[in-house]
């Protein structure tokens, strides 16, 4: 998907493994994140990289220079980040703190904390709540950002008197 010269052909990749990824969340009985993923990566993503590709070319153009310095940061900050996860337990371990004190909690006391039977929904509306509003917030900002790109985009071609190939 990287390499392809095709816009709408990457698009169409991103997409599919958008939808694949939340297969596999569902696999994994983690169904909240993978409602959205569904939503947000196969979903509206695929229908503003579209919305972007009908005022664009369909192509790449090829780069007037080589990515040395971006591939250099990106393989930095990958290293860090796989470093960083060295020291966390195996995968379904139950000696993860996560399943040895949180989880124990939410499920005993978030009916009687919150009042909601369903436990969730009681994580992601209250304890989880700022988090919740702040990923919230993030997708509507880059919605409306896109939104503002593609609209400037459209008035600039109506200006000038066609469509931009």
């Amino acid at each position: 998907m990287v390499r392809m010269r095709s816009l709408f052909a990457a698009v169409m990749l991103a997409s599919i493994y958008s939808l694949l990824m939340a297969a596999i969340f569902v696999v994994l009985d983690a169904v909240d994140v993978a409602f959205t993923e569904a939503a947000v990566g196969a979903g509206i993503s695929t229908v503003l990289m579209l919305g972007t590709l009908a005022l664009t070319t369909n192509r790449e153009k090829d780069p007037a220079h080589k990515p040395l310095l971006p591939l250099l940061v990106v393989t930095i900050t990958g290293a860090a980040l796989i470093y960083g996860t060295l020291d966390f337990p195996a995968f379904g371990s139950p000696d993860a703190p996560v399943h040895s004190e949180l989880s124990r909690r939410f499920i005993e006391k978030s009916g009687e904390e919150i009042g909601i039977p369903n436990i969730v929904t009681s994580v992601l509306a209250s304890y989880r709540g700022y988090d919740t509003l702040g990923e919230t917030t993030v997708i509507f900002t880059a919605g409306i950002g896109v939104a503002f790109i593609l609209w400037r985009q459209r008035r600039r071609h109506k200006r000038k008197g066609g469509r931009k190939t």
